[in-house]
């Protein structure tokens, strides 16, 4: 009894004295600018101005970023129903699943057993044989003294954590493709609505040429060249008609239904969207991007895993323990010499595996290091994502400016040309040119609005979409 109780107290002390082997984690040193590069200069002296309290534009809700009361009922669905959002809430459920059964290592094993056995032996031969009732408890228990499990239920903890945070990068992807995706669509409706009123418009002028053709005032080369135009208004009708069902079909693929038509609100020009945009710190950036956040957990769990590859370079200390009754009849139990119990302990040292248990602890090691790289370079990345946006948001405004100056001046330059045409002092070859480049233009600058909103919504996405404010 006196030796059962030291070895109790003894196996007691190893657990208070449990320590983890391992590197505990400590972010890696990270070399974050004081400024995105891409920031107008009068941009940033406006954002140090700002009061503290000021809502920065990665911390707006997706629905104030974007105000078009359709586009907020696609992106409502498509959180709703999209396949990819789905399959990342079934990836969270199994991580937090993987989680329990890692953790469990940590406790002891119970299991009970009721059994009854027909014993035949050669000392009641010629009697009827003893059937015994047995029921039994039993115990095993792996001290946890080295952190093995504990490092394992660690790596599972972050493992999670990072599918939580992939399940966000998959929600702020959705909302900007859905987003994108609606302002192409309008995009084409825009340029399809304006090639078909140009196309009503060429057609007159088209009827115009050949009366004037026929009454012997114009020679047949401006009928051809008024059916050229017409032609390639025609021609983009059909082009943009195609673009607009299959842009349909893509957002409906995103909506988690079956490709078809598309609701529709604010056209492309009266999509609302600040000129300005507050990009904030670049190191909070480092909290906001939901793809740091997961790569950072990533690295988290290999770090942790580096421990339990550790740990098996040292004994393994268990404890077992059994408890029981036996007995002929059901009433006799638990009573006198029917009872049993057992109570043990050992330590397995591994002496040789042939390398195994080295390579793992190598392989930890070279999977820690590839995580720290890909977590430094994802940060890398997202800096890139936000200056890119910032330039391509900036830049794409000016230029869709210069390209409406472009096509009010070729509008008005066509304009006088009919005039001329009109008034016989110059030949149709001019009207037809003049047209034609108010038309590429007209349509450019649709492309143009387009690549604005495209950058708006690139830039919000790339300052982290707001994930943690939904």
């Amino acid at each position: 009894m006196t030796n059962r109780k030291a070895l109790i107290v003894a196996l007691s002390l190893l657990s208070l004295c449990a320590c983890k082997v391992g590197p505990n984690y400590k972010r890696p040193t990270l070399s974050v600018p004081d400024t995105y590069r891409g920031v107008a200069p009068d941009a940033t002296t406006q954002q140090a101005a700002a009061p503290p309290t000021a809502e920065q534009f990665a911390q707006m809700k997706w629905w104030t970023v974007f105000q078009d009361e359709s586009l907020q009922g696609l992106i409502k669905e498509a959180l709703a129903n999209n396949y990819d959002m789905r399959i990342a809430a079934t990836r969270v459920l199994q991580a937090n699943a993987n989680l329990g059964i890692t953790r469990a290592n940590q406790f002891p094993q119970v299991n009970g057993s009721i059994g009854v056995v027909n014993e035949h032996n050669y000392q009641f031969y010629g009697k009827k044989s003893p059937t015994f009732d047995i029921a039994q408890l039993s115990l095993s228990y792996i001290v946890d003294f080295w952190g093995q499990y504990r490092r394992a239920t660690e790596s599972a903890r972050a493992t999670l954590l990072a599918t939580q945070y992939g399940q966000n990068v998959v929600q702020v992807t959705l909302i900007s493709s859905v987003a994108s995706d609606y302002f192409l669509l309008r995009q084409y409706d825009y340029q399809l609505d304006y090639s078909k009123r140009t196309v009503e418009a060429d057609t007159e002028i088209v009827n115009l040429n050949e009366i004037k053709f026929k009454g012997g005032e114009s020679p047949i080369s401006d009928v051809y060249q008024a059916k050229a135009l017409l032609q390639q208004a025609e021609s983009q009708v059909i082009l943009f008609q195609q673009l607009i069902e299959q842009t349909e079909n893509n957002l409906s693929v995103l909506l988690g239904r079956n490709p078809g038509p598309i609701a529709r609100g604010l056209s492309l020009t009266e999509q609302p969207h600040s000129p300005e945009i507050p990009a904030g710190l670049p190191s909070e950036l480092l909290q906001r991007r939901a793809d740091v956040r997961r790569s950072e957990e990533n690295l988290v769990a290999a770090n942790a895993n580096v421990g339990v590859a550790k740990a098996a370079f040292f004994p393994q200390i268990s404890l077992t323990g059994t408890f029981g009754a036996q007995s002929t009849a059901v009433t006799s139990f638990l009573q006198g010499p029917a009872t049993f119990w057992a109570l043990g302990g050992q330590a397995v040292q591994p002496l040789f595996q042939g390398g195994r248990i080295k390579s793992n602890y190598r392989l930890a090691w070279a999977q820690r290091d590839e995580a720290d790289l890909t977590y430094k370079q994802t940060v890398q990345d997202a800096f890139r994502d936000v200056s890119n946006s910032l330039v391509g948001y900036r830049q794409s405004r000016l230029y869709r400016m210069k390209i409406q100056e472009e096509t009010d001046s070729y509008k008005e330059t066509a304009r006088l040309a009919n005039v001329r045409f009109q008034g016989g002092v110059t030949s149709f070859l001019e009207v037809q040119y003049f047209e034609e480049q108010y038309f590429t233009s007209a349509l450019s600058l649709a492309q143009a609005w387009f690549n604005e909103l495209q950058n708006y919504v690139q830039l919000y996405q790339a300052l982290g979409g707001g994930w943690d404010q939904q």
